[in-house]
């Protein structure tokens, strides 16, 4: 399971037997996540996530080239290393998002190429996209990075964990 089925009704509160129900199930989850899609309907204008991470989920790099296309990541709990990447897919910047109240927020525009790796267990985020959501024009993934599932993922994940240990927290 990629996602858990979009809520429902007029207000959501993520609550201590969501966060448990969604942990748990990024923990079985062969990818090591899995979304939780706030918004109502999948053609909603604001696409609001909750996002369940384990350390060696693989998000591969990407961008979202759509003009409209921002992206902001609030951390909920846990850590994580965000990267920011040139068109050859050399790393510009680690930025890393911990719970010490520093650096626990990155908001990014249109065709930036960008991934991230989860440092912790039970790291939690909360995504906001403008929406619609359309599959076909969503991302573009980085040629230079392995596809999600195939060979070599554990070796990139490897290779961005060696930018965390040069980069200054």
């Amino acid at each position: 399971m990629v996602a858990f089925p979009n809520i429902t009704g007029p207000v959501f509160h993520l609550d201590g037997g969501t966060m448990a129900s969604g942990l748990e199930a990024s923990r079985k989850s062969s990818r090591l996540r899995i979304i939780l899609p706030l918004h109502r309907s999948q053609d909603a204008q604001v696409q609001r996530m909750v996002n369940f991470l384990q350390p060696g989920t693989y998000i591969r790099p990407h961008q979202h080239p759509r003009d409209h296309a921002i992206e902001s990541i609030v951390l909920v709990q846990g850590s994580l290393s965000f990267f920011i990447f040139d068109d050859e897919g050399r790393v510009t910047s680690h930025l890393p998002l911990n719970e010490s109240g520093q650096g626990a927020l990155i908001d990014i525009e249109p065709r930036i190429w960008h991934s991230f790796i989860v440092t912790q267990p039970d790291t939690v985020i909360f995504e906001v996209k403008r929406g619609p959501y359309d599959p076909e024009t969503d991302k573009l993934f980085a040629r230079w990075a392995p596809v999600e599932g195939g060979s070599g993922t554990g070796e990139y994940l490897r290779f961005l964990g060696r930018h965390v240990q040069r980069w200054p927290s």
